[in-house]
């Protein structure tokens, strides 16, 4: 098993698409996915290239900007994203930095879930995701 990597360029596109297909199926309003951010900068590339083939599924996708790793995490609630945020910590010995969002519940458009995302981490971490300053969601 392992996820899909998007370029960082299309991560608003694929938030979109996401927002989208979770609007058209559905009609519960149920949490559709999970939107996880990792902070693995202290963790070596090929150790993260391991535990990506190990851990995601073929479902899952992953963006990321050097050490800032996104994950979109379909059908999957805060509980099961925190699952893989476990999975990560003990493939990597290591406690990470780590937040999440999920659809619908935290926010319903691109938009809202960005920020969201970025105030959780930002007051939590005292890290202001710079990787998104150039991330327009609209």
């Amino acid at each position: 098993m392992a996820g899909v990597h998007f370029g960082f360029d299309n991560f608003k596109e694929l938030l979109d698409l996401t927002v989208g297909l979770a609007q058209r199926l559905d009609e519960n309003r149920a949490e559709s996915f999970t939107l996880l951010y990792c902070d693995f900068s202290n963790v070596e590339q090929s150790v993260i290239d391991a535990s990506l083939k190990e851990i995601l599924r073929n479902s899952d996708a992953i963006v990321n900007d050097k050490a800032d790793y996104f994950f979109v995490l379909p059908y999957t609630d805060k509980y099961g994203a925190q699952i893989v945020k476990k999975m990560f910590s003990e493939f990597f010995a290591q406690e990470l930095y780590s937040h999440m969002v999920s659809y619908p519940i935290d926010g319903e458009n691109t938009q809202s879930l960005v920020i969201e995302l970025r105030d959780g981490v930002s007051v939590r971490y005292q890290n202001d995701l710079r990787c998104l300053d150039g991330f327009n969601p609209y």
